[in-house]
């Protein structure tokens, strides 16, 4: 199985380090206090809290593998990841306006870090992929889900 790769700025990488961190030293160390208790309470096989408990434990574990994996793969982008902001590349900050609409400015990040509510698309959704490698100026056809649009590159940075 191919491994992937994922593109994260320093600040997603720190993030993603710190809730690592903070899943290894606080939360597994809970979980497993809990459990305990719960098997001292006597007979498992009708205790609430030790099957809550257990089914934390197994989403902790989950998303521990799921960063580790992450963080294992990869590769730091930065905000100069295009040769003098030429043309749009993971990194960079994009400003667009599709005809009729205000100019909207996004940051194109990997999926890990998207988060379309605060500006930060993926190189992976249609906008993403449509912008990348193009230049300011360029008029671009977006195919998405719910159709097609049309939109200008105003800005790189």
């Amino acid at each position: 199985m191919g491994e992937k790769v994922s593109y994260l700025t320093a600040e997603g990488r720190a993030r993603l380090e710190q809730e690592l961190h903070y899943l290894h030293t606080v939360r597994r160390p809970e979980i497993a206090a809990r459990i305990r208790d719960a098997k001292r309470e006597g007979d498992v096989s009708e205790n609430a809290g030790y099957e809550d408990a257990k089914h934390e434990q197994a989403f902790i574990e989950g998303r521990i593998g799921e960063l580790e994996d992450v963080l294992k793969h990869v590769v730091i982008i930065g905000d100069s990841a295009a040769s003098a902001h030429e043309v749009v590349a993971l990194g960079c900050h994009v400003t667009i306006c599709e005809h009729g609409e205000q100019p909207e400015t996004y940051h194109i990040v990997g999926s890990v870090e998207a988060d379309p509510t605060i500006g930060r698309i993926s190189n992976e959704c249609p906008l993403g992929q449509a912008l990348l490698g193009r230049r300011q100026g360029d008029e671009v056809q977006v195919k998405t889900p719910a159709g097609g649009m049309k939109v200008h590159i105003v800005r790189i940075e």
